[in-house]
């Protein structure tokens, strides 16, 4: 394994590329222009940046033991980890169910609240075996020397998969021990709008798959309805709000501040059984009570597959700022968010074009941003560490 640091002056880019997966109108909405309009550009900090784990492909999301221990997977199969002193293991693991197409494969990653005592990991993953094709959360315990992973259940399964399309499935994990899961449409036309289907949806369970206290329906696991392909999920610092990132399609990326209930206005279904892109994320007119994203990207798209807050003085008056993934855009976004977290007020980036496509952005408590990238080949792990 190599490894580079270096001080890095980072130029401000605002502006990203289109999705060519999806098809979608060239109109850019006026909600997303206005948005647009808004923001401010402002100069970004300057970072230090680390490669700590190179030589991957895909590495979709990242988790962080207490003893600093670093856990990722790829996706289309395998585990690495790297160990506090930098020595890196690939901890086997039983993944022979394995589904991996188009967007779909090992996804999320995330540490059960209690991983401390318990040594328990979950995943996100796309499934092939007994029954329909789906995306489960799956629960591991990984032992001391991080060598082997050993399956000890399926939290939750059902979650739609066509093809690979749409796949979502970020798992965070709440201060009160449950875990949010945001999850994609597997562009099934009518999912998004479906209280009764897990497919576009932000879920809210308890580590053993129930549905947690506070839901809207208290024997369902959905929270928020009316997403395409919720990938990032956040706690905004001090504040309690619960923050998604969501993919759109050649128009519309979006942060959405979460509420329970809350229905995020996505509706494929313009035309029965078809799958329609060609509509705004956000469609009140044809989903009466939908809310407005906090931010949207207009036209063209970023393709936003992740957010985490800046945690920490270093990062100075970007502190508290949301950085968002991009992999079109190639580049870190950072929002900074209004005070009452409903709008965006000033936006800059970093590592534009210098690492190919961003994947997920993770920020530490110790004040670093962790992000991966998503080229397919020579893919790397990152530390960003702030500078005066």
């Amino acid at each position: 394994m190599r490894c580079r640091s270096a001080a890095l002056t980072l130029a401000l880019l605002v502006a990203g590329c289109a999705s060519a997966t999806d098809t979608a109108s060239p109109e850019t909405s006026g909600e997303a222009a206005s948005t647009a309009r808004s923001v401010v550009a402002a100069a970004p900090p300057t970072v230090e940046v680390t490669e700590l784990l190179t030589g991957l492909n895909k590495p979709w999301d990242i988790a962080v033991a207490p003893d600093g221990t670093l856990l990722t997977g790829q996706r289309g199969g395998g585990f690495v980890a790297r160990r506090p002193d930098g020595t890196v293991t690939r901890p086997t693991a039983d993944l022979s169910d394995l589904y991996v197409s188009g967007e779909t494969g090992l996804m999320g990653i995330a540490l059960d609240p209690g991983f401390a005592s318990n040594r328990r990991v979950f995943t996100c993953q796309g499934h092939r075996g007994d029954g329909p094709t789906d995306v489960r959360l799956v629960a591991w315990t990984v032992d001391p020397e991080w060598t082997s992973l050993t399956r000890t259940g399926v939290v939750l399964s059902g979650l739609p998969s066509a093809g690979g399309r749409h796949a979502g499935c970020r798992i965070l994990p709440a201060p009160d021990g449950t875990l949010f899961v945001g999850t994609g449409d597997a562009t099934i036309p009518t999912a998004p709008q479906d209280p009764h289907s897990l497919g576009g949806k932000v879920l809210h369970i308890n580590t053993d798959g129930s549905p947690a206290a506070g839901n809207p329906d208290p024997a369902s696991p959905v929270y928020t309805l009316g997403h395409r392909n919720v990938q990032g999920l956040s706690f905004r610092p001090g504040t309690g709000q619960l923050y998604s990132v969501e993919q759109g399609t050649h128009r519309d990326d979006e942060v959405n501040l979460l509420v329970p209930g809350g229905n995020y206005g996505w509706r494929p279904d313009l035309e029965p059984g078809r799958y329609i892109e060609a509509v705004p994320m956000t469609d009140p007119d044809r989903v009466p009570g939908a809310r407005e994203a906090v931010w949207s990207s207009g036209m063209p798209t970023l393709a936003t597959p992740s957010g985490s807050f800046l945690l920490g003085p270093g990062w100075g008056d970007w502190s508290g700022a949301l950085a968002v993934g991009t992999q079109q855009g190639e580049k870190v976004l950072l929002l900074g968010l209004t005070p009452d977290g409903l709008g965006v007020e000033r936006q800059a980036s970093l590592l534009d074009g210098r690492y190919g496509r961003i994947r997920t952005v993770s920020g530490q408590p110790d004040g670093t941003l962790l992000v991966t990238t998503d080229n397919g080949r020579d893919d790397v792990v990152l530390r960003l560490t702030p500078r005066p």
